[in-house]
């Protein structure tokens, strides 16, 4: 993680769809950002702030609403630039207990930076679908 080495998008709003390599139960999500010591300039008004992440209801054929996309919030989290520069989230996947594919990750704000947000990177937790019982207790 370097200045400047990072996913910017335009304004202090924006989302990506990251697609797993596999279909996974989610468990949490890490977010990580430069330090402010790392910062060329000090600040890390760039960071994101107000995040959410969601997983699309469809099942892999898309079915007959396909065009209709259904979303499911699995939290809303503040990312704290007086923490860790790399930090974790629980996903409330109580109430979906089945496997994903994609996950979408919802910046609704940044700290301040009106003119773009960095990510630097994102991790996904969980655990395969098609995971054997003597690994269930790795992510």
């Amino acid at each position: 993680v370097f200045p400047g080495n990072c996913w910017a998008f335009k304004g202090h709003q924006g989302q990506v769809v990251i697609k797993l390599p596999a279909r996974v139960y989610l468990t949490a999500i890490t977010l990580q950002h430069i330090s402010k010591d790392a910062s060329p300039s000090g600040t890390i008004i760039s960071a994101p702030k107000d995040i959410a992440v969601f997983v699309s209801l469809l099942g892999p054929s898309g079915g007959v609403d396909a065009d209709r996309e259904e979303e499911t919030l699995l939290g809303v989290f503040t990312y704290n630039v007086e923490k860790n520069p790399t930090q974790t989230f629980p996903l409330k996947n109580m109430l979906l207990p089945r496997a994903f594919s994609r996950v979408k990750l919802l910046v609704k704000s940044n700290w301040g930076n009106p003119l773009y947000t960095c990510i630097y990177r994102v991790k996904v937790h969980g655990k395969m679908e098609n995971q054997k019982p003597s690994t269930q207790g790795q992510d």
